[in-house]
C-alpha cells in the first residue's frame, strides 16, 4: 500500500507538471477598422497578431468587395494626409481576405506606428481606394471638443470645428461648414488671440481648404506652421480662433470665425 501511494504521488506530480507546460499563452492582437473611401459598401478590419518577438501577422478582412485581386499596403503618416509605403501587404483576394507575415517591424512597433492601411481597387486602378484606416498611434480616441463657427457680415456661412485626440496625442481638426458655394475651395487658419482682438492675431496654423462641395476640411496637426510641436492637450488651453476665408487669408475676406481653446 505504501509503494502504491508513492507511485500515485509521482504520477500526480508528473501529470500536474505536464499540464503546466502545455498551457498556451494567447497571442497578442489588435484590430483596427477599415472604412470605405471611393467604393460604397466596402468595410472591414485589419488585425495585427504577434507571432514571435520579431514577427507579426497582418490579416485584412473585407466585405462588399468587387471580384479580382486588390493590392494593399501599410503606409506611414495618417490616412487623411497620405504617405509612402512602409510594408507591402499581400493582395486581398475574392474572399475578401489577405494575410501577411512581416518582420519589418515588431508587434509593439506596429501598434504604436504613425501609419495607416489602405486597399486599392486593382493594379490598373491604383488611385481608387476601396478601404482605408488609421492604425497605431493615429487611431482617433473618444476625447474631443467642438467649437462653433459663426458667420461674419452677411455671408450666411456657419459651421463648427471638431478637435479629436489621436492615441499619440496629435489632433485631427475637422471643419464642417454650411452655406458654401459648390466647386469653390475656402482657406482656413488658426490664429493667435481672439476674434475680439483689434486687427486680429497672427496665423499660427494653416488648415486644409474647406471643400465647397462637401463643406468639409480635414487637417492632422502635430506642429504649428513654425514647426513648434503642439498636442491635443495644448489646444484645450490655447488662446486662439479660427477664420474661414472666401478668397485668401492675405485678403482678410473672412466669412466665418470662432474662438477656440481658452477663449
Amino acid at each position: 500500500m505504501k509503494n502504491l501511494m508513492i507511485i500515485t504521488s509521482v504520477l500526480l506530480i508528473l501529470f500536474s507538471t505536464g499540464c503546466k507546460d502545455d498551457v498556451v499563452v494567447p497571442a497578442e492582437k489588435t484590430s483596427y477598422d477599415l472604412t470605405v473611401r471611393d467604393l460604397l459598401g466596402v468595410a472591414g478590419t485589419v488585425t495585427f497578431t504577434e507571432t514571435s518577438s520579431t514577427s507579426t501577422t497582418i490579416d485584412i478582412e473585407l466585405t462588399g468587395i468587387p471580384s479580382g485581386s486588390h493590392p494593399a499596403e501599410l503606409r506611414s503618416n495618417t490616412a487623411i494626409e497620405g504617405g509612402t509605403t512602409a510594408i507591402v501587404l499581400n493582395p486581398v483576394g475574392p474572399s475578401g481576405k489577405s494575410s501577411t507575415l512581416t518582420t519589418a517591424m515588431t508587434y509593439n512597433q506596429l501598434i504604436a506606428y504613425d501609419g495607416f492601411v489602405q486597399v486599392h481597387l486593382s493594379t490598373t486602378e491604383p488611385n481608387t481606394v476601396i478601404a482605408i484606416g488609421d492604425i497605431g498611434g493615429n487611431v482617433i480616441t473618444t476625447t474631443k471638443v467642438t467649437y462653433p463657427l459663426s458667420t461674419v457680415g452677411t455671408f450666411g456661412v456657419t459651421g463648427n470645428a471638431l478637435f479629436e485626440k489621436r492615441v499619440n496625442g496629435n489632433t485631427l481638426v475637422t471643419l464642417t461648414m454650411n452655406g458654401l458655394l459648390p466647386n469653390v475651395t475656402y482657406p482656413a487658419t488658426i490664429n493667435i488671440g481672439s476674434i475680439a482682438t483689434i486687427g486680429g492675431g497672427d496665423i499660427k496654423k494653416t488648415l486644409q481648404n474647406v471643400d465647397g462641395n462637401t463643406g468639409k476640411s480635414y487637417t492632422n496637426i502635430s506642429k504649428l506652421d513654425n514647426n513648434v510641436a503642439i498636442s491635443y492637450a495644448n489646444w484645450l488651453v490655447y488662446v486662439g480662433y479660427i477664420n474661414v476665408y472666401f478668397t485668401s487669408a492675405n485678403n482678410l475676406n473672412i466669412i466665418a470665425q470662432g474662438n477656440i481653446g481658452a477663449n
